[in-house]
This record gives C-alpha cells, structure tokens and sequence, in this order.
C-alpha cells in the first residue's frame, strides 16, 4: 500500500481516556462531524461504555503527538444482532472521524485508515470494513484512496450506509 520514495505522516494509536472524553465532545460538535454523528452527549456515553468493551476499541490519532481524530474498530461478531455478523470471521469493523476542521481534507484520513488497517492485518485480520453514509462524497473517497471498495448498500440501525471492505493481500 505505500509509495516507495514518498513519505507519509505516522500516526500514533492509542487508548481513549476519560480526559479524551471532552476533547471528543468538542469535535463531535464540529459542523464537519456533526452532521454524520449523533448527539455529542449521547455518543459520549456511547464512547465510555466503549472503553470497558470487549468488542469494540475506542482510539485517539495523534500525529507529533497531538490528537487529531476518534478511530474505533470493532468486531460484529462479537455484538448481539450486529447488521455486519454476515461478513467472513474475522472481519473488523472501523470507523474514523477527523476532529479539528482544518485537518479535513487534507489526506489524513485516507492515511490514517491506510496505516491502522495495515497494522490489522499485520494482527491477521483477513477483512476490514467501513459503514459511511451514501451522502458522505468525502469519506468515500478516502476510503477508495485507502484500498476500501464498495461491497453493498443497506438500510441498518445506524442508518443507510455503503459498506465498504477491504481484503488483507496476505489471506486466502
């Protein structure tokens, strides 16, 4: 997936804290994030039950050491009544949000998906999938940029999505 002779920011991936909890409030509020989110105070509560999950990891993107985006990755198998159980064992789930407005639209977020799921597949995973909402243009398109290709369109709890998948080169 990398471009020999080109260099690429290194995103460092870490646990969400209790002191992130704020940090995220503040960019889940963001006119950019706010329209594909719910209410700040109530996916909150959501990220903090995350913290103690088995099933999904709530992360902080930094970037020199400063935080720039919310990743979660998560494994539908291990939800009740998850809409994505129907993919291969397996299968991880992500999802990402740049959080200050003037980091969008600048590659970040094709990179940042690139470089964590590198890492997911180096842990073996052998599919990683992304849920963007059809009106997102510019999370599609990173996601493309990242190797993602369309595999369905649904109507699911979380709305209407494109679900999106790549696989790791090294599987089956």
């Amino acid at each position: 997936m990398s471009q020999p002779g080109r260099r690429f920011p290194n995103y460092a991936f870490r646990p969400v804290r209790e002191a992130d909890l704020p940090l995220i409030a503040g960019w889940l509020a963001e006119p950019h994030l706010a329209q594909w989110w719910g209410d700040p105070e109530t996916e909150i509560v959501a990220i903090r039950d995350h913290m103690s999950s088995v099933s999904v990891e709530p992360l902080i993107v930094e970037l020199a050491g400063q935080p720039i985006a919310y990743l979660q990755s998560y494994d539908p198998h291990l939800e009740d009544d998850h809409p994505y159980q129907d993919q291969p064992f397996g299968t991880l789930g992500i999802d990402v949000s740049i959080g200050p407005a003037e980091m969008v639209g600048i590659g970040h977020g094709s990179l940042i998906v690139r470089q964590f799921v590198e890492t997911l597949f180096a842990e073996g995973a052998p599919r990683v999938i992304i849920d963007p909402h059809p009106d997102n243009k510019r999370a599609i398109r990173a996601y493309e940029k990242a190797g993602f290709r369309e595999i369905d369109r649904r109507s699911t709890i979380y709305g209407d999505v494109v679900l999106m998948a790549v696989g790791n080169p090294e599987g089956d």
